[in-house]
Order: structure tokens, then sequence, then C-alpha cells
């Protein structure tokens, strides 16, 4: 809004010249996200707690520590980082640009099927929620929609492909599988980073992280000059989603500021598969599937130890590989405390991050 509003007087105040620069207007989206979420947090925590009475139902086969140190938190707080992130897009953001709408639409609406789950637990006072089937069903819906209108709005030159870090020229073009590909990127996405939102401030320091980093990501793909000097795969237009980005840092932060230890409100689902699928849609558009496998390794370990527990567990007859999954309720149950788990799993992510860069240079 801003873009439109103010670049369009650069003419004549030449200081408006400044949002026409990415760059600029992705500081002021964060710095924007960052504020807004202080300002509004504390209005949503206190309006989550009159109306979700006990708050989040506590898992039974949980940890039993959290028995007693979570009960009565309130969630839903994915509402502080979407409305946040929402208002600053919409303010900083070239609102023309199809990426930008197909990644927003796409997080919202993830967004709102996590926030209905959220209800269904507080309102029957229910850990189980949502009926698994449908809200798988309903974000395959979503996804769909939104892998298609990516399809439409990529260049013909990579739109079906799959790149591959540390190899320039190398595109594995999928075809009609790029499809199913891209819903098995952004719905995985979507439910690792889920399954990672288990202790307080766990899932969001590696979501600031990866945001930060796919900011760097979108900005050098959508530009010219840069991503032909680093032999990446350019992409028109996918610049904008730096923005996003930024935006998604900020309100991160922000969130992080009351679901820093112990917890004032807990990030449900809401956040966590509008998020998850934010940054899954984000790497389809740029070609950086495989990267966000690396610099979201920390979501990816996680998912993996619940996989690899419940396939176990079948085929052994009861028995386990992890005291509990996902993870970091492994690491709980072996005695670290909380602040230990998520420190380390954040030291993690922030190495996984310097990794991921690493691969734009090293072709």
């Amino acid at each position: 809004m801003l873009y439109h509003l103010l670049y369009s007087l650069a003419q004549d105040i030449h200081i408006f010249n400044v949002f026409k620069y990415i760059t600029f207007r992705s500081a002021g989206a964060t710095l924007t996200a960052f504020f807004l979420g202080l300002y509004l947090g504390p209005r949503i925590i206190h309006y989550m707690r009159r109306v979700q009475g006990k708050g989040q139902p506590i898992r039974a086969e949980g940890p039993q520590s959290h028995l007693k140190t979570k009960v009565g938190t309130p969630t839903m707080g994915g509402l502080i980082i979407l409305l946040s992130l929402t208002i600053s897009t919409l303010l900083w953001a070239d609102l023309s640009n199809p990426f930008l709408w197909i990644t927003l639409l796409t997080c919202l609406g993830l967004g709102c099927l996590g926030g209905i789950d959220d209800y269904i637990k507080v309102t029957r006072q229910n850990a189980k929620g949502m009926l698994s089937k449908v809200k798988f069903y309903g974000q395959v819906l979503v996804v769909l929609v939104a892998t298609y209108f990516i399809t439409i709005y990529l260049p013909t030159s990579v739109e079906s492909h799959l790149a591959v870090p540390f190899f320039k020229d190398v595109l594995i073009n999928l075809g009609f599988l790029f499809i199913p590909f891209s819903l098995c990127v952004i719905v995985g996405s979507s439910n690792a980073v889920n399954l990672t939102d288990g202790l307080d401030g766990l899932a969001i320091g590696p979501i600031i992280t990866t945001a930060t980093c796919f900011g760097i990501i979108a900005y050098l793909v959508g530009n010219a000059i840069f991503a032909h000097h680093l032999q990446l795969h350019y992409v028109p237009g996918s610049g904008e989603l730096s923005v996003f980005c930024g935006a998604l840092v900020g309100a991160g932060l922000s969130f992080l500021w009351f679901n820093a230890p112990p917890a004032q409100i807990f990030m449900g689902d809401m956040g966590s598969l509008a998020i998850g699928s934010a940054l899954g849609t984000v790497s389809v558009i740029t070609k950086h599937e495989i990267v966000l496998a690396l610099i979201g390794g920390v979501f990816v370990i996680e998912t993996l130890s619940v996989i690899l527990q419940v396939l176990y567990f079948k085929h052994t007859g009861g028995k386990r590989i992890f005291l509990m999954a996902p993870l970091h309720h492994h690491f709980e149950k072996k005695g670290w405390s909380e602040s230990t788990v998520v420190m380390r799993f954040w030291i993690i992510s922030f190495v996984l991050a310097l990794l991921g860069l690493a691969t734009l240079k090293l072709r």
C-alpha cells in the first residue's frame, strides 16, 4: 500500500524513491510487524485467557511436567503472528505481485484451518482436536489451489523443474509430477512446523532463522544481476517475497516476546500450520525446495523422529526408538530442562541456516 501511494510521488518528492528498493521495504515490514505484534500481543493474550477459560488442553501422554507447568495457558497465539504479518505485508509490499498473494493467502488459508482445530480443542477440552483426515484434506485443498497458480506465474524455463543445490545447471523436469511434489513440500512443511511446536519458544526460533534465510534467497533469485552472478535460477517477481519474509521475521520476534519460557500463550495450529505452509510456498516459488529441508532441518528431524517411532513401534510389537516423539520430548525424558532443549535446537537451526546459505555460493 505504501509502495503504491508513496513511490508514485517520487518524481516530486525524491525521498520517496526509497520505496522502490525491496531491501528498504523488507526492513520496514520487519520493524512494523515487530512493533505491531508487541502492541497486539497483550490484548490478544488477555482476550484468549478470558474466552478460553482452561486454555489449551495438555496431552496426558506427554511429559508429566507439562501437566503442572502449562495448564491454563491459552492457545491460538498464531493470531498475533498472522495479524502482524498480514498488516505489515499489505503496508510495505507491491500488491500487484502474484507470488505475494499466493503466499499470503496460502498462509491465511492454513491459518484458518488451524484456528478451527484450536477452537475444537479448547471448546471440547480435547487435545486431539479436528479429525486428522479432515485437517489433511483441508490442507491439500488449499495447497492444490496455491500450486496451480504458482505454475501459472512461474517462467516456463523453471515452472515444473526441481533445482539441485551445488549444481548450477542441473534442473530436473518433473513434468506433471511437479504439482504432487509441491503439494508434499508445502503440506509437509506445514505439518513439520506443527510437530515442532511442543515447547515454549521451540518452533518460533527456527521459524525466524528460516524466514530470514528465505528472505535473502528470494531477494537474490528475484534479482537478475545477483541471480546471474551466483548462478541461481532467476524467477522474476520472486524478490517481493523478501518483504513477506521480513514481515514474518518481525512478527515471529514479537511473538517470541510472549512465547519465551514460561509462555504466556501458545502458538497453536493457527500459527504453526500457517507459517509452515508459507515457508514451503516460498521455497517452491524460489526453486529452493531442497534447501528448505536443510535450513529447516530442525523441522525435518522432528518429523522423521515421529515417523520412525511409529514405524518401529508397529513392526516390533510395541518397542520404541525414542523415549517419546517428537524428538524434543525424548530429550526432556532424558532429563534435559525445557530451556536447554530449546536453546540447543536453536543453535542447530542457526548452524543449518548458515549451511543452507552456503549453497548459494558453492556451485
